[in-house]
C-alpha cells in the first residue's frame, strides 16, 4: 500500500482519501509529495495532481478507521427512506424547555401532557410537533419526506434536493424562536459553517428560511449531508444487548479517527461544544461528525452554548467553551462507550469512578490515565491539542492490543529518543544482574528537543561534544544570549539541554539548579519532571524518582519511556510485582526496548520461574545488537538456582544445548562452557540424579566433567594476553583436572 505525505507546512501527516489524516486539509495543489512506496518499488516523487487522477492511488475506498492497527467491522449505509419515523412523537420524559431546561409538556394521572404550550418556569413557548410535513417544499428546493429524530432545536427532517439530482439531505432547525429578526440573525451567523470541509465532518450545503405552517414566522434551517450509518451510541447499545461490550480498542480507534476533525475546527477558530457518541456516525469504514448546531467561534461571547450534561466540562458556565473543553467531551465519551458508566450525568458528572471498581479501567492502566488527563477539572492539565491527544491515544491503542495478544508494529515516539543503551544486559558477557543507578540514568530514553524552539539548531550542533564540554558551551551561550537567531538566553530548550549535559557530566546539583530556574520562570513542563527523576536516580533516591516518573506517565499515558523508568525504579526498591507488570507492558509493545526484556527476565528469575525467564530472553530478535547477550543470559538463567539440588538435570542439558547453538567469540564461549560444566560438577557432587545424560559432549560423571573443565580453562589461558591471568587459568586447570597416578 502507498501513502502520500501531506506537504502542508509543519504537518507530518499522510493523505487519506484526498485529505490529510493529521491536519485534515487537502494538500497544496502542485506541491511535490513524497511517495512512501512498498519496499520493491523504492521511492518516487509524484505530484498531487497525478495522485488524485488515480495514477498512483494511495488507497482504495477503505477508510482509515482503526489507525492501521485494528480492523473495525464496517457498518453498511442504510436506505434513507427507511429511517423516516412513521409516527414522530417526543416521549414526555424527554420534553424540556429549550431556554431554561426545565421539564415541560408533562402529563399527570389519567391525562397526557401537552405537545404545545409555554414553560411555567420562564414563559418560553414550546412545541414538540413537527413544523414540516411530508411533501412540503422548503425554500423551493428541498422536498420533505418526514422526520428522522428530535434534537435540542426541534425535529430533524429527511428531504430530497430537487435542484441537485434528488440527493438526500437533512434539514435541521437553527433557532426555536418566533422572533423574525432573531431567525434572520441566526441564519446569517451560521453561514460560516458552509466553509467547513473535512472528510470526517458532515458537509453543510445551505442555510435557508421557511415560514412556519401555523404562525407564518420564518424558521431557519441548516441543510446538510445525509449520513446513513449508525451512531457510536447505537453501536454500543447493540453490542451490550447481546452481552458484548464495546472493546476498548474499538473505542480508542474511534477517537483517533475523529480527533483530527476537532483539531481542524480548532485551527479554524471554532469549537464543537457537544461531542458525544450520538453525534458520531460510522458508515462503511469511516466516521462522520454530525450535528454542527452547537459549533461556535472561539471569540463568540453572545451565542447560546449547547452541550450535554455528563459530557460538558465544568468550566463551561464561567469560562465558556474552548478546544480544551472539546477534548474533555471526547474523554467523557470514551468512558461512556467503554464501561457501564451509571451516574455519568449525576453522581459522576465531573469525575470518573474509582479505578478499582471498573474492571476495564483496572485492566487498562494507560487507558485510565488517559481518561483522567482528558477529563481533568483543570483545563491546563488536559491535553494541549487534538493532535497531542491523538498521539497518546495511538500509544494506548498499541498497548491495549498487545495486552490482548495482538502483535503490532513498533512506532517511533514523538516525545522521546529510542532507548540509548540496553539497561541491565551485563554488557557483552550477558548477565541478568540488577543495574546500578548510574547505568539506569544513562540508559533511559531522552526527551526530544522542540524543533520549533529558536535554540534547536544550536543544540544540535553541540550535541556531538562530550557532556562537560556541552555544559560549558551551552552555559556560555545562555549567559551571552547569542548563538541562535534572536538569542537563546530565555529559551526553555537551551536550559533543558544544559540540565541534561550537566547531569551526564556528573553534576546533578548543577542540573537541579537549572531546573529550578525554569520552574521559577514558569517554563516547567513534563520534561523538567523527567530530569528531576533522573537526578533522584543518581542520588539513589528511587522512591522519589519513581514518583517523578509516575507524574510523567500521567502526562504521557501512551509513551513507553515512563513505564520502563517506573519498572526500573520499582525493581530497585524491591517492588517486583510492579516492575514485572511494566517490563511486560513495554516488551510486549516494542521489542526494541531490550532493557524491558532483561528486566522482565530478572523479575521472573526472582520469582523462581526460570523457564519463563529463558523464554523472554530467547524472544530478543536476532536483528537486535543485544541478541547475543540475551542468549548468553538465557544460558545463565537456566543454571540459576539457590539450591543446586533443586535444579533439574533437564535445565542443565538445555543450557548446554542452547550454548552449542550460539555463535560467540572464543573467550565468551569458553567462559560459559566453564559455568555450565561447573554447575554439572556441583550437581554430581551433591548427589543429584543425573542418569545417563550428556552436556557439552561430556558424560555427567565427575571425571568427565573435570576433564571438560580442564580443557576449557587451558583453552581460555591460550587466549589470554595477560601473563598473570594466563598463569591463574592454568593453575585452575591443574586444580580441577581429575587426579591420576602419573
Amino acid at each position: 500500500m502507498t501513502t502520500y505525505r501531506c506537504g502542508q507546512a509543519g504537518c507530518a501527516g499522510t493523505i487519506e482519501d484526498g485529505y490529510c489524516d493529521a491536519c485534515g486539509l487537502a494538500p497544496v495543489p502542485g506541491a511535490f509529495l513524497k511517495l512512501a512506496a512498498s519496499a520493491w518499488a523504492g521511492e518516487a516523487e509524484v505530484t498531487w495532481s497525478s495522485a488524485v487522477n488515480g495514477a498512483s492511488s494511495a488507497r482504495s475506498g477503505r477508510g482509515s478507521l482503526g489507525a492501521g492497527l485494528i480492523e473495525i467491522p464496517a457498518i453498511q449505509a442504510s436506505d434513507p427512506s427507511a429511517a423516516v419515523l412513521k409516527d414522530p412523537e417526543v416521549v414526555e420524559r424527554k420534553r424540556f424547555c429549550s431556554s431554561c431546561g426545565q421539564p415541560v409538556g408533562r402529563g399527570g394521572p389519567g391525562r397526557a401532557g401537552r405537545v404545545e404550550g409555554f414553560c411555567r418556569n420562564c414563559g418560553t413557548g414550546f412545541s414538540f410537533q413537527p413544523k414540516l410535513r411530508p411533501g412540503e417544499l422548503v425554500a423551493g428546493q428541498y422536498e420533505v419526506l418526514g422526520c428522522l429524530a428530535h434534537g435540542g432545536l426541534g425535529w430533524i427532517y429527511l428531504a430530497k434536493d430537487r435542484n441537485v439530482s434528488d440527493r438526500w439531505v437533512v434539514l435541521k432547525g437553527l433557532l426555536n424562536s418566533g422572533d423574525a429578526d432573531a431567525q434572520a440573525a441566526a441564519v446569517a451567523e451560521r453561514r460560516f459553517l458552509a466553509e467547513v470541509e473535512h472528510p470526517s465532518i458532515v458537509r453543510i450545503y445551505n442555510f435557508v428560511e421557511h415560514p412556519d405552517s401555523q404562525t407564518g414566522d420564518p424558521t431557519g434551517y441548516i441543510v446538510m449531508e445525509y449520513v446513513g450509518g449508525q451512531s457510536l451510541r447505537q453501536i454500543k447499545l447493540e453490542r451490550r444487548a447481546v452481552g458484548q461490550p464495546l472493546p476498548v480498542a474499538h473505542a480508542v480507534a474511534y477517537a483517533i479517527e475523529v480527533l483530527p476533525a476537532l483539531g481542524y475546527l480548532h485551527r479554524l477558530g471554532l469549537v464543537y461544544c457537544d461531542f458525544k457518541p450520538e453525534n458520531v456516525i460510522q458508515v462503511e469504514e469511516q466516521l462522520k461528525l454530525i450535528d454542527l448546531g452547537g459549533v461556535r467561534r472561539l471569540d463568540d461571547q453572545d451565542s447560546p452554548i449547547y452541550g450535554t450534561v455528563g459530557y460538558q466540562a465544568p468550566e463551561i458556565a464561567t469560562a465558556g467553551p474552548s478546544p480544551s473543553s472539546d477534548l474533555y467531551t471526547v474523554g467523557r465519551a470514551l468512558a461512556v462507550l467503554t464501561f457501564e458508566f451509571s451516574g455519568y450525568a449525576s453522581t459522576y458528572q465531573h469525575r470518573l469512578p474509582d479505578q478499582a471498581t471498573v474492571p476495564v479501567l483496572a485492566e487498562n492502566e494507560s487507558f485510565y490515565r488517559l481518561l483522567r488527563r482528558a477529563t481533568h477539572p483543570d483545563p491546563r492539565r488536559r491535553f494541549s491539542s487534538a493532535a497531542d491527544m491523538t498521539d497518546q491515544l495511538t500509544g494506548v491503542l498499541r498497548e491495549v492490543l498487545t495486552a490482548g495478544g495482538q502483535a503490532t508494529r513498533p512506532a517511533f515516539s514523538s516525545r522521546f529518543t529510542q532507548e540509548l543503551k540496553a539497561i541491565g544486559t551485563g554488557g557483552d558477557a550477558g548477565g541478568p544482574g540488577m543495574p546500578g543507578s548510574a547505568e539506569i540514568a544513562a540508559g533511559l530514553p531522552v526527551p526530544l528537543v522542540d524543533s520549533n524552539d529558536p535554540a534547536a539548531g544550536y543544540i544540535a550542533t553541540v550535541s556531538a561534544l562530550e557532556p562537560a564540554q556541552q555544559a560549558e558551551t551551552l552555559q556560555e551561550a545562555i549567559t551571552s544570549g547569542l548563538a541562535a537567531p534572536g538569542g537563546i538566553a530565555d529559551g526553555r530548550e537551551a536550559h533543558l539541554a544544559l540540565a541534561r549535559a550537566k547531569l551526564a557530566a556528573g553534576d546533578p546539583a548543577g542540573a537541579a539548579r537549572v531546573l529550578r530556574y525554569l520552574i521559577g520562570r514558569g517554563q516547567a513542563d513534563w520534561r523538567v519532571t523527567w530530569y528531576q527523576g533522573l537526578i533522584q536516580i543518581v542520588g539513589r533516591k528511587l522512591p522519589e524518582a519513581r514518583a517523578a516518573f509516575e507524574a510523567v506517565y500521567d502526562e504521557l499515558p501512551g509513551e513507553l519511556a515512563p513505564k520502563i523508568a517506573i519498572a526500573l525504579t520499582a525493581e530497585g526498591v524491591g517492588d517486583s510485582a510492579t516492575a514485572a507488570k511494566y517490563f511486560d507492558v513495554v516488551w510486549s509493545a516494542d521489542r526494541s526496548y531490550v532493557s524491558a526484556a532483561f528486566g522482565l527476565a530478572r523479575t521472573r528469575l526472582a520469582a523462581g520461574d526460570r523457564g519463563s525467564a529463558v523464554d523472554v530472553l530467547a524472544s530478543v530478535p536476532e536483528t537486535s545488537t543485544h541478541h547475543g547477550a540475551a542468549q548468553v543470559a538465557a544460558v545463565r538463567a537456566r543454571l540459576s538456582a539457590s539450591d543446586l539440588a533443586l535444579l533439574p538435570v533437564s535445565d542443565l542439558v538445555n543450557a548446554g544445548a542452547r550454548l552449542e547453538r550460539l555463535q560467540l567469540d572464543p573467550a565468551t564461549l569458553h567462559k560459559l562452557t566453564i559455568e555450565v560444566l561447573q554447575t554439572g560438577l556441583e550437581m554430581v557432587q551433591a548427589g543429584s540424579p543425573v542418569g545417563d545424560q550428556r552436556v557439552l559432549d561430556c558424560e555427567l560423571t565427575e571425571r568427565e566433567l573435570r576433564l571438560g573443565l580442564d580443557r576449557s580453562y587451558r583453552a581460555l589461558a591460550r587466549l589470554s594476553r595477560i601473563p598473570r591471568e594466563r598463569y591463574a587459568l592454568v593453575d585452575r586447570a591443574n586444580e580441577i583436572r581429575p587426579r591420576t597416578l602419573v
